[in-house]
């Protein structure tokens, strides 16, 4: 995300301007999440509600994984962009930074696979160990993508996003009707990742000038700002998708599998209003903007949710074909409750960025208990319906402290960064 800073005389962007600044963006990555969505769909038909489960319960450990490629572009994007001049030196040290943890997370999860293998009760170990595989590239185009939205090159930005998706449908759902299996499935994901990196890649060989060096750009400091930003993403993705973790252990195969295919709905209505995100972003990091921007923003988000759930009261059948067809009719009653509470999770998102955008530091904690809270009382439901309803009061009650807390911090620290 582009990080604005206020200059004396500077008039923030407004977010018309920056919806047709971004408007390119917004298109691939509605292609990306449309593809993601589509690999999914495809995956819950070929492979039915007990294979898909494990795929479902995979793909969430990966989208965890991902809050260290997501806070490598957050801070790449906000340091090119608030400080041009030393692009060469940020450009540097963030790829340093990005190789290295790529290893780290990449080793991490290798030895962790028998362990992932044992808790998600997977049919081998090898689709942990090419989670473990598929976590290297995905953290490499963290860096990439954020150094090339810091220096606000658009196309090769939405082309690193058009791969991300487009390929992981194609080549996922060819490596799943050649041999049908969770196994099949990570492979696909794992080389269809490989695709934006080298496209990452191309765009970021041409040489650079050396620039300006600062020590607020050395390894230790980008680091430590990545950290902060990781850990809060974290906190985030860990809450929206360890129910289907919470499912896959206390549920049977069966009715886990059920409550995976019905978050293939969640996942869309959460997909759905990313753009917002992504230009609302630099105008919440501007002092006078960021309140209006933030609560004009959940509306926004608010009103496509309620939409997608309205579509979906209306149109049943049509919202089980994107469910993954009869086999998942048992959910059926259930679909507008998986579209709210990807509507929760989009506001919970839009909010999360909020914080990032001034800096802050300790929302963190409330997400951490959210997630303890979660895990301990959906440990206690036995089926399908009263967990789904648990997540939902849980992450209701967080987006209601959470904004609480930011409209408080905001009107109490108007001329600085909040600290929540």
């Amino acid at each position: 995300m582009t990080t604005t800073t206020d200059r004396p005389g500077q008039r923030p962007d407004g977010l018309r301007g920056l919806l047709r600044g971004g408007a390119g963006i917004a298109i691939a990555m509605a292609v990306m999440n449309m593809s993601t969505y589509g690999f999914q769909v495809i995956a819950a038909r070929q492979l039915g509600p007990t294979e898909y489960g494990a795929v479902a319960s995979l793909m969430a450990l990966l989208m965890v994984l991902a809050v260290v490629q997501l806070g490598l572009q957050a801070t790449a994007a906000r340091r090119i962009s608030s400080t041009p001049e030393h692009v060469g030196q940020i450009e540097r040290t963030i790829m340093a930074t990005t190789y290295r943890a790529a290893l780290v997370v990449g080793a991490g999860v290798l030895v962790a696979a028998p362990l992932v293998h044992r808790v998600l009760r997977l049919d081998s170990v090898w689709p942990a160990v090419l989670i473990a595989l598929a976590a290297v590239p995905l953290t490499i185009q963290g860096g990439q993508a954020g150094i090339l939205q810091g220096e606000r090159r658009w196309v090769p930005l939405g082309l690193v996003y058009l791969g991300v998706g487009v390929p992981r449908l194609a080549i996922g759902t060819l490596c799943i009707v050649i041999a049908p299996s969770e196994t099949s499935a990570m492979l696909g994901v794992l080389i269809g990742l490989l695709v934006p990196v080298a496209v990452g890649w191309v765009a970021l060989r041409r040489p650079r000038e050396p620039g300006e060096h600062s020590p607020e750009h050395a390894g230790r400091a980008v680091v430590r700002e990545t950290f902060h930003a990781s850990m809060a993403l974290l906190a985030f993705y860990v809450l929206s998708n360890i129910d289907i973790i919470v499912a896959r252990t206390t549920l049977d195969s069966h009715d886990a599998g059920l409550y995976a295919g019905g978050l293939i709905l969640t996942k869309a209505t959460l997909f759905l209003p990313q753009f917002v995100v992504v230009v609302a972003f630099p105008a919440m990091a501007t002092v006078r903007a960021r309140r209006t921007t933030l609560l004009r923003s959940l509306a926004l988000v608010l009103v496509l949710g309620v939409c997608t759930v309205l579509g979906v009261l209306a149109l049943p059948d049509l919202a089980m074909i994107f469910v993954g067809g009869h086999e998942y009719d048992e959910v059926s009653s259930l679909l507008w409750l998986f579209a709210g509470l990807g509507t929760v999770l989009s506001m919970l998102q839009l909010l999360v960025y909020s914080v990032l955008a001034r800096q802050g530091t300790r929302t963190a904690y409330l997400i951490w208990a959210a997630v303890v809270v979660l895990v301990t009382i959906g440990a206690l439901v036995g089926s399908v319906g009263g967990l789904l309803v648990t997540v939902i009061l849980v992450d209701v009650v967080l987006l209601s402290l959470l904004l609480a807390l930011s409209l408080w911090r905001m009107n109490r620290l108007e001329l600085a960064p909040a600290a929540a």
